[in-house]
């Protein structure tokens, strides 16, 4: 070839079923997926993880910045008892702001859609970020407490939000993978609050405002990307009868040109529906169609706050220190569990669509409430074998990486998939409350709970983990790779309600549903007789309520 001249295949046409610069349409739905996935976690479930760490660090130049004000206001310094509740209101009143979150999402996802949530939501996070961020400068401690309500209900409505709208846009053989990223990326922001808090970085008194500026800085990368990804194809079909921009959504997210298969899938599954008008929370429980699939997600969602973890992350120090560890090195040794954390979700995101979302739950529950049985006893024998702490650390590890194998992430991405589009707003409502409420109550009881057992605290947390996997076992059916309408299906036996399918429904989904018993739907151990009459008796217990 002479020089200077290019082969002329360079200037020929893009080949059917590519994008530029070759890349495949399989490469392009990924990479529309990915950046979905990536930025609406970033402006959402990291800054929930974030949150979660960032106060704990500067804990006590925030108390004297409070002591300062008052002060400076009142010619005297603030008693130790003031001071206390302060700090109490400024840590808890998270917790609140996120269970106000919970509560309107509902109505949020209903006008604004899944994206516009999400979207507006980053208004909170800027403004919650001004008021932490300049709350010191105006020698206003009211301006922490407000921009910690504020950043509360961000993360409440992006936790139901967020694993909605990623549900709805990924294919059911990457439902669970795409689902986990949001649990991967509230690891990441506990684990970038721990680092941001060191010492050596935003952990000291002249800058520990600069750890709520960053707070910003997430929000402003969603906000900048995320308006050039489309809308929840199910939402605009299901709930807008928006079909050209569905199918528009469709081709985006599965990069393929011929989607005729999954817009026929969501008006099967608007014709399988009682009715189009979504639930409400009144309604979910009074309808015996979604019974069950309501008390599973209470119940998961309720072990997720409850099995301890937040336990561990509200109290790490006086763990450490009462395991004997230096306060010095304990920054650092917190920043290992960030870590620990992180890799174990990514972990559990990989393998999820392998293992399933059951096994990894339940492995989850046993292995911790295994591991909390152990750090009791470490705890217990601490002061008689130097070596006993390092155990104990070994144990806090094991508990972490157990939790973000399946309990971490998989809650959110059971929420999405055990209800159909009339009924998932009402569903992540309930599930919001519910988690934002035993939030509330890990922080304030277990103070109460340690000073009174001492040692053996950590077993009430072995209970929760042992119920959560007795009850995943009997009644959870497998979701992996399945349909929101077969995994409803799944639950008609237990819900006493006909799962006969109208001729509409056989045409799209070919199955011999006379044979979907519940031992088809679990894979419980225990003898089918044995769980039937588990469940008729729950089921009498309802119908008496």
């Amino acid at each position: 070839m002479p020089p200077g001249r290019l082969p002329v295949r360079m200037f020929q046409a893009w080949p059917t079923g590519t994008r530029p610069w070759g890349c495949p349409r399989t490469r392009w739905r990924d990479c529309c997926l990915l950046s979905a996935a990536f930025f609406g976690a970033l402006g959402s479930s990291f800054l929930y993880g974030y949150n979660l760490s960032v106060v704990n660090a500067p804990a006590k130049d925030i108390k004297a910045f409070y002591n300062l004000t008052w002060l400076s206001r009142y010619g005297e310094p603030a008693a130790a008892e003031t001071l206390t509740l302060l700090w109490s209101v400024t840590v808890s009143i998270f917790a609140i702001g996120g269970l106000v979150g919970a509560l309107v999402v509902s109505y949020l996802i209903k006008v604004l859609g899944r994206k516009g949530t999400l979207l507006a939501n980053n208004s909170l996070a800027v403004i919650a970020a001004l008021l932490l961020a300049l709350g010191e400068k105006a020698r206003s401690f009211e301006m922490l407490i407000i921009g910690r309500f504020i950043i509360g209900m961000d993360s409440g409505i992006s936790l139901s939000a967020l694993p909605m709208y990623l549900g709805e846009i990924s294919p059911r053989e990457w439902r669970g993978s795409i689902g986990q990223v949001n649990a991967v990326f509230i690891c990441l922001g506990v684990f970038t609050g721990q680092l941001l808090g060191l010492p050596e970085i935003f952990g000291h008194v002249s800058v520990w405002n600069f750890l709520f500026v960053f707070l910003a800085v997430p929000a402003l990368l969603q906000l900048c990307t995320l308006p050039f990804l489309p809308e929840s194809p199910r939402f605009l079909l299901m709930e807008r009868r928006d079909e050209a921009r569905a199918e528009k959504a469709f081709k985006v997210f599965l990069g393929k040109t011929d989607v005729s298969a999954e817009l026929e899938e969501v008006h099967a599954e608007s014709r399988a529906q009682n009715t189009l008008q979504m639930a409400s929370a009144l309604e979910l429980f009074r309808n015996r169609a979604v019974r069950w699939q309501t008390i599973t997600v209470i119940v998961t969602m309720a072990c997720y706050q409850l099995c301890g973890l937040n336990a561990i992350w509200y109290y790490t120090n006086g763990i450490f220190e009462a395991a004997g560890f230096n306060k010095a090195t304990i920054p650092y040794i917190t920043l290992s569990t960030g870590g620990i954390e992180t890799l174990a979700a990514v972990a559990s995101g990989l393998v999820i669509e392998r293992i399933g979302r059951k096994p990894l739950l339940i492995f989850g529950f046993s292995a911790m409430a295994v591991c909390f049985t152990l750090l009791t006893i470490f705890l217990h024998f601490q002061d008689s074998f130097s070596w006993m702490p390092y155990l104990s650390f070994i144990s806090i590890l094991a508990v972490i990486a157990s939790f973000c194998s399946g309990p971490g992430g998989i809650p959110f991405v059971l929420t999405g998939e055990l209800f159909e589009q009339s009924y998932r707003p009402a569903a992540f409502m309930v599930a919001g409350v519910v988690n934002w409420l035993s939030n509330f109550a890990v922080g304030l009881l277990f103070p109460f709970i340690q000073n009174a057992l001492q040692t053996y605290a950590f077993m009430v947390f072995v209970v929760v983990c042992v119920l959560g996997a007795v009850y995943l076992l009997i009644v959870l059916p497998e979701t992996k790779n399945k349909t929101f309408v077969e995994i409803s299906q799944s639950f008609s036996k237990i819900n006493k309600i006909s799962q006969m399918p109208d001729k509409e429904m056989e045409d799209v989904f070919p199955m011999d549903y006379t044979l979907c018993n519940y031992t088809s739907v679990s894979t419980s151990v225990l003898p089918n007789i044995i769980t039937q009459v588990y469940f008729n008796s729950c089921n009498s217990l309802f119908s008496l309520m």
